[in-house]
């Protein structure tokens, strides 16, 4: 490839990755046509687009999980979960806050991020309106524990999805048992951490929390074959991501057989094409636009001079190149969206063992924490926290780029803190 096509890819890529970031013009909508711009300039092909570049397994897994909660979530399962939690707790303003904390994390983790936050902000807003309660704290708590949640799993985060597409034998349990115990200790330092912040800034009135015990949770539960059927589907689906190495059948497989089931079980109940119209296209269509930029940086080989700098850098020592990919990926993951960073990382750490690096795991996990860590950093480090923004901005609670950096970032430093002394305890110290 002449030294032209490396410099339009790149100009490209930098321009569409602009866009992405500033979010004037739709981004998904900015990624396709920095693919399709990349495609009539002749930098790759259509066949290398659409065969090599775009990773069909995560768009049909999205898909697939799109489809699922789409049709759990129109049974008032969510909210019911919500208002028992908050009786549990007497509507008491802290334990509030770390029970929706809690429940945005383990959604998180077993949902993907964006739809757990579509799911629980519409029940926080409800709930706060409720109780009279300013509901900013919550919300900041919900986009912060959407991105700490997902970084535990495979389906939590989407540079995790990306990251377990591209790497073989890495499956769901994999990523439940390596990301699970720091995620853990970090989702504990800082809800401890919130708590102690937002300790003042929470009253609920008494007669409020009166109202919210008095409430029947069953009565927004929409009972019926329909919420039996997609409760039942999701957990199975679920069960069969736990079951990976036993049913030796990939996610996608499981995903989309867990969309289809509830499809066809539910078909005589609701309007099918009304579900593929709830459908996050929006995302999806970003996915496809976004490997296809990438796409054309590995064909002018503009990905394969980044491995050769971080490795010129590094000289190829684990340890060193394990902490450098956390921090690295972790402060860029909050200023521009994680998934283009991801899909740029992930053939540059493929490409280490051509250099000698024979086990490349603690790469990946180091990529892994620093992406969906560091999503929390500014209100477009991650999908997730732009749907968040909106939502409050919709409903009256809105806050600001500033407000949220100024709690974000310091979680991410102590996040990224915790994520490296794990590693180095865990991977490293053979290499020391």
């Amino acid at each position: 490839m002449g030294n032209v096509n490396v410099t339009l890819a790149f100009i490209i890529f930098l321009i569409s990755y602009i866009g992405i970031m500033t979010e004037k013009i739709n981004r998904a909508l900015v990624a396709c046509c920095g693919g399709v711009v990349m495609l009539v300039l002749g930098i790759l092909n259509i066949d290398q687009a659409l065969f090599e570049h775009v990773d069909w397994n995560t768009i049909a897994l999205l898909f697939s999980m799109m489809i699922l909660v789409s049709i759990t979530s129109q049974n008032g399962v969510f909210e019911y979960i919500a208002i028992k939690l908050a009786q549990q707790v007497k509507g008491k303003s802290i334990p509030l806050l770390v029970v929706m904390s809690t429940i945005t994390a383990v959604g998180s983790a077993f949902l993907d991020n964006v739809t757990t936050v579509l799911l629980l902000v519409p029940i926080i807003i409800t709930l706060t309106n409720l109780l009279n309660v300013t509901s900013v704290p919550f919300l900041i708590c919900a986009i912060l524990f959407s991105n700490i949640g997902g970084t535990s799993t495979l389906i939590g985060d989407p540079p995790n999805i990306m990251i377990g597409q591209a790497v073989d034998h890495l499956d769901f349990n994999d990523f439940l048992f390596h990301l699970g115990p720091v995620v853990a200790v970090i989702f504990i330092v800082v809800i401890g951490g919130m708590a102690l912040f937002y300790r003042n800034a929470l009253h609920i009135s008494e007669d409020k929390r009166e109202e919210l015990m008095r409430l029947d949770p069953n009565s927004f539960l929409k009972k019926g074959p329909m919420l039996y059927k997609s409760v039942s589907v999701l957990l199975m689906t679920i069960m069969g991501f736990l079951l990976h190495p036993i049913l030796h059948l990939d996610l996608t497989t499981v995903a989309m057989c867990g969309a289809m089931l509830l499809l066809l079980l539910t078909t005589k109940e609701q309007d099918i094409e009304e579900v593929f119209k709830s459908v996050e296209w929006v995302t999806l269509f970003f996915f496809i636009g976004l490997f296809i930029l990438v796409g054309g940086l590995i064909e002018v080989g503009i990905i394969d001079e980044m491995a050769r700098a971080i490795l010129s850098y590094t000289e190829g020592d684990v340890p060193k190149t394990t902490i450098f990919i956390l921090w690295g990926s972790g402060l860029l993951s909050g200023f521009v969206d994680n998934i283009p960073f991801v899909a740029a990382m992930i053939p540059v750490i493929m490409e280490f063992k051509e250099y000698g690096i024979q086990n490349l795991d603690p790469l990946w996990w180091a990529l892994a924490l620093g992406s969906c860590l560091g999503g929390n950093a500014t209100l477009i480090g991650a999908s997730a926290n732009v749907i968040v923004a909106g939502l409050a901005a919709k409903s009256n609670n809105h806050f600001s780029f500033v407000q949220f950096f100024l709690i974000g970032f310091p979680v991410v430093i102590i996040s990224l803190i915790i994520a490296t002394i794990y590693l180095i305890l865990r991977y490293l110290l053979a290499y020391l």
